[in-house]
């Protein structure tokens, strides 16, 4: 597996100073369990699986911060919890949670996280899905009970 260096994982001072003092660079979270995680950076559980995902969805190509912390709110805490996922309903159940209709290409992301939970092709970018997305949404729509609100209105963009 490559192993992203660049990766933002929005630490507290405090989490920064113990991953210093144990020596831990952030490209190494992913060497350690939860358990440990929360051991050595003196954090609850659920913040050391929330640190360990944050960087774990950033090895995904063209994947970042912002978008892994949208697979956290699913309540995904890791890439293989992914496989077999299908990132069009991935996308349904997170407009649904949301409240409101999401950039297409969040979708595409979503598409992408999902192949490379399967694959692990490194050479695919979130952009590489945006015809199949189309593609798939043309033949099969929306859900019914899409909400109505789009992204730019809640976001004021646009």
């Amino acid at each position: 597996m490559k192993i992203k260096t660049n990766i933002i994982l929005e630490l507290s001072d405090n989490e920064r100073t113990n991953l210093r003092k144990n020596k831990i660079k952030k490209s190494e979270i992913l060497k350690y369990a939860f358990d440990e995680l929360a051991y050595l950076l003196n954090v609850s559980d659920v913040r050391a699986k929330e640190i360990y995902a944050l960087a774990d969805f950033q090895q995904i190509p063209s994947i970042g911060i912002e978008f892994a912390k949208d697979l956290i709110f699913l309540g995904y805490y890791s890439v293989e919890e992914l496989n077999g996922k299908s990132g069009a309903e991935l996308t349904d159940l997170y407009e649904k949670k949301k409240g409101y209709q999401t950039d297409p290409c969040v979708e595409d992301q979503f598409r992408l996280a999902v192949d490379f939970a399967k694959n692990k092709d490194y050479a695919k970018k979130w952009w590489d899905f945006t015809n199949e997305r189309k593609q798939y949404r043309n033949e099969f729509g929306y859900p019914k009970d899409r909400p109505e609100i789009k992204w730019t209105e809640v976001l004021n963009v646009g």
